[in-house]
């Protein structure tokens, strides 16, 4: 069931009662339904002791709504406490490169995607970073001309986290697949906010998490990898719970699943996925895909009243090119912020940039109060 937004679920945010909430990029606002769930976190843990069995259940309850998030099948699907990890992970066993030992990365990507792939160079991988143009984007030409015959892996981010830039994530799937090399796909600044289908992509590797746009906590992600890749990859960065069996509590030998599993660690993130899984249903209950519309039309209010009071948006300003947060330029990014959390507003600073991103909560009344008081506070605004 998809609900009309935002007014049916404002009352499931009770933040939204105090300020006006523009930071999702950053961290979802906190729901009645998530809240609840840790409640019942620590009541299963202050009746039955140590429930394992049951926090087992609640793991598999989570690859099992990933997977259906991503229209991917659950052994597709590893649960991890972060992206770092679940990348770490994978790279560690990628030995499916083979003579292809170049690694071709954005300069649009996350810290944990550029210091884990950049850390393969103690190994012999070589990295070549692909530059943005001045729109704000990775040009098509520049990625096709970095992916030669040595290259094995393009990592590309769906959403720039500064910027909002959003990737043209199938072409660069085509474009890299037809050089024979693989693609991981950082989703972090997406999932939740657009509709991500692993089979229609054709993308071989994604990794997010639930802290953003699908309204979970900090401590739980995901990473999926192609099943056909699966057998050819072996990580040598590993925990128990990627072992074929974690009951059996071996100590002989490394035996790791032959599913996603294999690229999972330690004991999981129990709390955070009793919140995650709460989040997702959240979203589930709302809809993706009428979010991801929403955002869009909040978005271009916001982009006419940014015009309207002479603000500098860095983002891309052809809506195909965007995700859903905007970065607009400021003189002193924490300064701005911190001038409107003094109105009720919150947002979230990045790199010189003030970000505004909006989500399934957030109504026009919201852009209305943003673009005022950004324009009480022009004296901060970059021109």
């Amino acid at each position: 069931m998809t609900l009309t937004l935002p007014d049916s679920i404002r009352d499931r945010f009770p933040l939204l009662d105090q300020v006006v909430y523009t930071a999702s990029c950053s961290q979802g606002a906190l729901s009645t339904e998530v809240r609840a769930a840790y409640e019942q976190y620590l009541t299963d843990w202050d009746e039955k002791g140590a429930p394992w069995q049951l926090w087992v259940e609640r793991s598999e309850s989570a690859r099992s709504r990933f997977a259906r998030l991503l229209n991917a099948d659950t052994d597709e699907i590893a649960v991890t406490t972060s992206v770092s990890a679940g990348v770490s992970s994978l790279l560690s066993g990628l030995k499916v490169l083979g003579d292809r030992n170049k690694i071709v990365m954005s300069d649009f990507e996350f810290p944990t995607i550029g210091q884990n792939v950049h850390a393969q160079e103690l190994v012999g991988v070589k990295v070549q970073h692909v530059p943005a143009a001045s729109d704000v984007t990775i040009p098509l030409d520049r990625l096709a001309e970095a992916i030669d015959e040595e290259t094995g892996l393009v990592a590309i981010t769906h959403v720039c986290f500064r910027n909002g830039s959003l990737t043209d994530v199938k072409e660069v799937i085509r474009i890299a697949h037809e050089a024979g090399a693989l693609v991981l796909l950082d989703s972090f600044q997406a999932v939740g906010a657009v509709d991500i289908d692993v089979r229609e992509l054709d993308v071989d590797f994604v990794v997010g998490g639930t802290l953003k746009y699908l309204l979970g906590s900090a401590g739980l992600g995901f990473l999926y990898s192609r099943a056909d890749l699966l057998p050819g990859i072996v990580p040598t960065q590993t925990g128990w719970f990627a072992d074929e069996d974690i009951f059996e509590m071996d100590i002989f030998d490394y035996s790791p699943s032959a599913t996603a599993r294999k690229f999972e660690s330690g004991t999981p993130p129990i709390p955070s996925i009793y919140a995650g899984v709460a989040g997702m249903d959240l979203m589930d209950e709302i809809g993706i895909a009428a979010t991801e519309q929403h955002i869009k039309g909040l978005t271009a209010q916001l982009v006419e009243g940014l015009d309207r009071i002479g603000a500098k948006m860095v983002t891309p300003r052809d809506p195909s090119k965007r995700g859903p947060m905007v970065a607009i330029a400021a003189t002193d990014d924490l300064a701005l912020a911190g001038a409107l959390e003094s109105d009720g507003i919150l947002a979230a600073p990045r790199d010189g940039n003030l970000r505004l991103s909006w989500h399934c909560y957030n109504s026009e009344e919201d852009v209305e109060a943003v673009i005022k008081g950004l324009e009480r506070h022009s004296n901060l605004l970059a021109r």
